[in-house]
């Protein structure tokens, strides 16, 4: 299928197009919009080929190389990172990605995404709230409430937001 970036049809917009599926960690089911409000200026999101990024996004956070979003208008920055959802991820650079992510926010609409917006931009996203001052358990709560209780179903991923 072609995908015409001037004729932008609701099926192919992130905001209501849905994702459904079983989560890696803890076989959870989901099905959540392809990206998610969390906060003023801040979404939450998985992506899937071909899918046009809304117009609306300023900042785009990609922790999902292996698939990305077709950009028909300006943005402001793009930061692609290869990040993976398993248990023996490690952190070192998500605080990096996390105080870009409120940069960003304070400059206009970011979005984070990963494959499904579970787990991997789950947790960035909980951590730059989390360094804006919102207590651990809070950020985690309002993603799980705001996109899916399938959040950070991994729990290596919940247990270092919350240590």
């Amino acid at each position: 299928m072609t995908v015409d970036p001037t004729r932008i049809d609701i099926q192919f917009d992130p905001t209501v197009q849905r994702m459904r599926g079983i989560s890696k960690h803890g076989l959870m089911p989901f099905d959540v919009p392809y990206v998610s409000g969390i906060v003023e200026n801040l979404w939450l999101g998985g992506c899937q080929a071909g899918l046009i990024l809304p117009e609306f996004v300023k900042h785009l956070v990609s922790l999902y190389p292996w698939e990305s979003y077709v950009v028909t208008h300006p943005i402001s920055s793009l930061l692609l990172v290869t990040m993976y959802d398993s248990e023996d991820q490690g952190f070192a650079q998500v605080d990096a990605m996390a105080l870009w992510v409120n940069v960003c926010r304070a400059d206009g609409p970011t979005l984070v995404h990963c494959q499904a917006g579970l787990n991997r931009s789950a947790l960035v996203v909980a951590r730059a709230l989390i360094l804006d001052g919102m207590p651990s358990a809070d950020a985690i709560r309002l993603i799980r409430a705001k996109r899916s209780p399938a959040c950070l179903c991994n729990q290596s991923f919940e247990r270092w937001l919350l240590h």
